[in-house]
């Protein structure tokens, strides 16, 4: 496994994650922390907390699907970095008065890679791919407190590398419609694999988030403050050498401010009515990550739009982590 995903990292920067925690046999399975939403995205890359009828949600909080979407149906994809694509489609359904179920599914497709042996031999080429089928379902506990569960199967391929790993989320929402308050708490990515790359164990990218939305006044504009990965204080940095093309792991300084902004995700909407918003997000861990790969004045700012028409919604978001590459996301929703 280790003499292709190190000429992976060559090919995509969006592995460099991937490549660096699968050689070392600890976190794998990094494009489950990619959101499908254009929401979501346009916020920061997360939307624990972003509540309404958005079907492409349910994968950032099971908690946040609930009765009012009623029947709904959503596709998304984005181009992801390099020569990468993310897909993904999810179908949802009340169930009576206080319930409702969903199914979807997430693909990344890395592109064409060319692979390589240790000694340089040329082994030909491969398309890396990730597979994530997904089962949701949530009930309100009261009128403003909700609780859901998602379930996922996920399958990966690299070259003649397959695993399989099993997992779940667990969050719960609390929306006070009177303050314009919404406060979530997620547990994300709980469980392991069932079969392995290799003789090595791959960790899933476990995590405890924590959301919290507010309109601010009466007016059109909302706060929305997400903290996440905090299973660990001191996160790693990336270090990416473009002259050979290698992606190290840094440690972390330990220093208190820049350490807590890597745990903090900000993001500010305006939404004038109910059908439209415009979404502005800074990610700092997403910018300091960047800081090798030589990073643009937008690295760890995202755009996000959103419009829902008649019985349709659409949503588009925009982000530019470094000045090699963008990424652009487009959601559509038909409400049945």
């Amino acid at each position: 496994m280790n003499r292709t995903l190190r000429k992976a990292a060559a090919g995509i920067t969006a592995l460099s994650g991937l490549v660096a925690s699968a050689q070392s046999g600890t976190n794998a399975y990094s494009f489950l922390e990619v959101s499908s939403s254009t929401h979501a995205l346009g916020l920061g890359g997360y939307g624990i907390a972003v509540t309404g009828p958005d079907v492409m949600l349910s994968d950032q909080n099971p908690g946040l699907l609930g009765p009012e979407i009623e029947s709904a149906v959503g596709v998304g994809y984005m181009r992801y970095f390099g020569s990468s694509n993310f897909a993904a489609a999810r179908f949802a359904h009340s169930a009576g008065e206080r319930g409702a179920w969903g199914i979807g599914v997430r693909y990344l497709d890395y592109g064409s890679i060319e692979g390589y042996l240790p000694d340089g031999t040329h082994t030909g080429s491969f398309k890396p791919k990730d597979l994530s089928v997904e089962a949701t379902y949530s009930h309100d506990f009261t009128d403003r407190l909700r609780g859901g569960i998602n379930v996922k199967m996920i399958y990966s391929n690299y070259e003649q590398f397959t695993a399989v790993a099993l997992a779940a989320d667990l969050g719960i929402n609390y929306y006070n419609p009177d303050n314009d308050l919404s406060l979530s708490a997620v547990i994300k990515n709980a469980g392991g694999q069932v079969k392995r790359f290799n003789e090595s164990y791959d960790h899933l990218p476990f995590d405890i988030q924590l959301g919290y939305m507010q309109g601010l006044g009466s007016g059109p504009f909302s706060l929305a403050i997400t903290a996440h990965h905090l299973t660990h204080w001191k996160l790693p940095y990336y270090s990416h050498n473009s002259e050979d093309q290698e992606t190290t792991v840094k440690e972390a300084d330990g220093k208190f401010i820049p350490t807590l902004f890597r745990h903090l995700t900000f993001g500010l909407q305006y939404s004038p009515s109910d059908t439209f918003y415009i979404a502005v997000g800074y990610n700092y861990k997403t910018r300091s990550d960047m800081s090798s790969y030589h990073r643009s004045f937008l690295s760890g700012i995202s755009l996000g739009l959103g419009l829902n028409v008649s019985d349709f919604a659409i949503g588009v978001s925009y982000s530019q982590p470094h000045k090699s590459a963008s990424t652009l996301g487009l959601n559509v929703a038909y409400f049945l």
